[in-house]
């Protein structure tokens, strides 16, 4: 039982390895797939328009701000008081 769990362990941990070789080397099957294999890439814009406006940063300290009150509210009071009567 226990050769066969390994033996089943190894031939997959084998396959998940060769998997992605196989799949590279295979060569495309029809016109269609030969065709779709060249990638174009879209044209992009500033649509959002935050770029450059500090976005980041706002995000940033909002983050830091709630990561030090989440500290100072987990840290603060020694209220151990039972809620129940």
């Amino acid at each position: 039982m226990r050769f066969a769990k390994s033996f089943l362990v190894a031939a997959t941990a084998a396959s998940l390895v060769a998997a992605p070789a196989f799949a590279q080397a295979a060569a495309p099957t029809s016109a269609f797939a030969a065709a779709s294999a060249d990638r174009i890439g879209a044209s992009t814009s500033d649509e959002a328009g935050l770029r450059g406006r500090g976005s980041g940063i706002i995000i940033a300290l909002l983050a830091a701000a709630a990561i030090i009150a989440g500290i100072i509210i987990a840290v603060d009071g020694n209220n151990n008081n039972p809620t129940s009567p």
